[in-house]
């Protein structure tokens, strides 16, 4: 079969189309004929610096759809031809990939399988961030880093639905901007972009943080009561300034691979603040449990028409180097994806 492999940390062009050994799936596992592949910006990191990566060679993937292979040992709930989506544990730039049975759920009614390769990561991360961990309210007001993006789209949607009277974003460039809007912001500032360097192998870059006046002008000077942040570093302190009193922020990643952000009582005590994260990740290896009823409640959604995600480019398995210049230069909006059969 074949498969996209990264035999040594880079750009781009270390992406390379290989031909390999069908994987099985052993007890507890699902093997899935992939038909499309989501494109996450983890899958640059991990390409550029070994995101989550446990040794060379590997195989790049975090979402599949596709079809059923063939069922491990103690599998039920799903069978062979089923179509489904799957939040896999790297691997699914592939022909085929293996996943673990509690991650692999069967397509909603009315969900195709193009649709459905937009799921496993994002849906359940902004259903997560609106409701499960920042627990937004109706009449609170949200801030997102990111809000062009695959997640940020799915937010604006999801908050606007739950009663926001306020949903804020920040992207890097007026077209972003524009996008945002058209997807439940009432309100989105323009931060550019300036280059990491943290990480000398980084393709990620940082939204600069001077948005923190404007998202007090648009607030009245209140601040917001709850602000996402998948950056890091310098965006991160700005986010945690936005906040009003008693507000929450939540980390979901660190693109800008600056060092880990660190907060105590100094930064907290004053307005009652609090921070908490979020990895769809970690989650899948320490509670699959909770996640499978998040993941559920996010398809649901979907399929009700809450919440959509666009998919705005589609490359062939061979050309995962192009999707992947595509999202590093930071110009894409929504959903990419490579398509597999």
């Amino acid at each position: 079969m074949r498969a996209v492999q990264v035999q040594e940390y880079g750009g781009p062009e270390v992406l390379r189309t290989v031909e390999t050994e069908v994987p099985e799936p052993g007890p507890g596992q699902v093997s899935v004929d992939v038909a499309y592949t989501g494109v996450n910006f983890a899958d640059l990191k991990a390409r550029g610096e070994g995101y989550r990566v446990p040794s060379l060679p590997f195989v790049p993937g975090l979402e599949v759809s596709g079809r059923v292979r063939a069922l491990g040992e103690g599998v039920s709930g799903v069978e062979v031809g089923q179509e489904v989506a799957a939040l896999t544990n790297g691997g699914a730039y592939a022909d085929v990939v293996v996943a673990d049975a509690t991650t692999v759920f069967p397509l909603p009614s009315g969900v195709d399988l193009r649709t459905a390769a937009t799921l496993p990561t994002v849906l359940p991360t902004a259903y997560a961030l609106v409701h499960a961990v920042g627990r937004l309210q109706p009449g609170e007001t949200v801030l997102v880093q990111g809000a062009a993006g695959g997640v940020g789209t799915a937010v604006g949607q999801l908050a606007k639905a739950a009663g926001a009277s306020g949903v804020f974003g920040v992207v890097s460039g007026a077209a972003k901007a524009k996008y945002a809007l058209d997807h439940g912001y009432d309100d989105v500032f323009v931060a550019p972009s300036t280059n990491s360097t943290a990480s000398t192998n980084s393709t990620a870059s940082t939204v600069s943080a001077g948005f923190v006046d404007e998202v007090r002008a648009a607030t009245g000077g209140r601040g917001v009561d709850l602000a996402l942040d998948p950056v890091g570093g310098e965006t991160f302190r700005a986010s945690l300034a936005s906040l009003a009193v008693f507000g929450r922020l939540v980390s979901f990643g660190n693109a800008s691979s600056a060092e880990p952000w660190r907060v105590g009582q100094p930064e907290l005590y004053p307005t009652g603040l609090s921070v908490s994260g979020f990895s769809i990740l970690t989650l899948a290896q320490t509670a699959p449990d909770a996640l499978r009823a998040l993941t559920e409640k996010a398809f649901a959604a979907v399929a009700e028409g809450v919440v959509s995600l666009p998919v705005t480019a589609e490359f062939p398995l061979e050309e995962a180097s192009e999707a992947h210049r595509l999202m590093g230069g930071r110009t894409s909006t929504g959903k990419l994806l490579l398509r597999v059969a």
